[in-house]
């Protein structure tokens, strides 16, 4: 896909507002309980964002599989404010009966295809990788015949679906599931640079990427950790979406924790009318993604 500098396009705002690892641990402001979300998600919603990026814990702060809970979220959120809810179908780290740390099985992900109510998007994983940490390494299996059924299911309920890349070789697995007429054109597409075990945070990886996605395509930088605002002002100077939020990072600047969800969007809006490109509302990111 050739890149526009002079994109005329509105800019989406997406805040990922929990995530599926840290906690208050990390940062004191971080979400977790579903009135929290709900409130995290109302201020994004008025501070410029159109989609809330969702992850769930259990009443003891843990990711969890749990559909009540994702119930419970959305319809708190859904009760504040009409954001876009869209659910990321990695869940998480979970704990076993015996307090191990262990990686949402495929059967618990497959099964977010039944929150209700239904959310507007789900999430695929576009390949399998080592997620490296601090604690070690996980093999995050996303095979593609997971990844066919899921996106089946979303089609068959009328759910928007987003494509998370972790490198390049992921995008010819979206491209694959497009020719085989199990995707639909346009595709949404997220580049997720710097987390461990995928590609690197880089002006020029993510030009790599740009590269092999079809012309028509929507596409939206995620960038973890100490790269997140560099990359942020370059796919925004791209072009693309953003996403923003405490999942991504918990910091506001080197060494100063973010104060809420909401100050990271703000940061982005100003950004984006900086560059002069306007933010999207809720609606014009229904069209934009084609929700119905």
């Amino acid at each position: 896909m050739k890149v526009d500098m002079l994109n005329p396009d509105k800019v989406i705002i997406t805040a990922a507002i929990t995530g599926g690892a840290h906690g208050k641990f990390a940062n004191e402001a971080l979400p977790q309980q579903p009135d929290e979300q709900a409130q995290a998600a109302y201020d994004c919603y008025n501070a410029g964002a159109a989609v809330v990026h969702l992850h769930v814990r259990d009443k003891r702060g843990l990711s969890t599989p749990d559909l009540n809970v994702y119930n419970e979220a959305i319809t708190e959120i859904r009760a504040k404010c009409p954001i876009i809810c869209q659910v990321g179908n990695g869940i998480g780290a979970v704990m076993d009966e015996n307090w191990n740390p262990r990686l949402a099985t495929q059967e618990e992900r497959m099964n977010l295809l039944n929150i209700e109510p239904k959310p507007e998007m789900l999430t695929i994983n576009a390949g399998s990788f080592t997620f490296v940490t601090n604690l070690g390494s996980i093999l995050f299996l996303n095979p593609p015949d997971f990844n066919e059924e899921f996106v089946t299911g979303c089609r068959e309920r009328g759910v928007g679906i987003e494509c998370e890349v972790y490198d390049v070789g992921h995008v010819a697995n979206i491209l694959n599931l497009a020719e085989q007429g199990i995707l639909e054109s346009p595709i949404h597409f997220s580049f997720v640079l710097g987390i461990g075990g995928g590609i690197p945070a880089s002006p020029e990886n993510l030009l790599r990427l740009v590269d092999e996605i079809p012309e028509g395509s929507s596409w939206q930088v995620i960038t973890i950790g100490k790269y997140h605002l560099p990359m942020t002002m370059m796919g925004m100077s791209m072009g693309a979406n953003i996403r923003t939020g405490m999942e991504d990072t918990i910091y506001y600047s080197k060494g100063e924790l973010a104060k809420s969800n909401a100050q990271l969007v703000e940061r982005v809006v100003r950004m984006a009318h900086e560059m002069g490109r306007e933010v999207a509302t809720v609606e014009e990111a229904k069209q934009m993604l084609h929700l119905s």
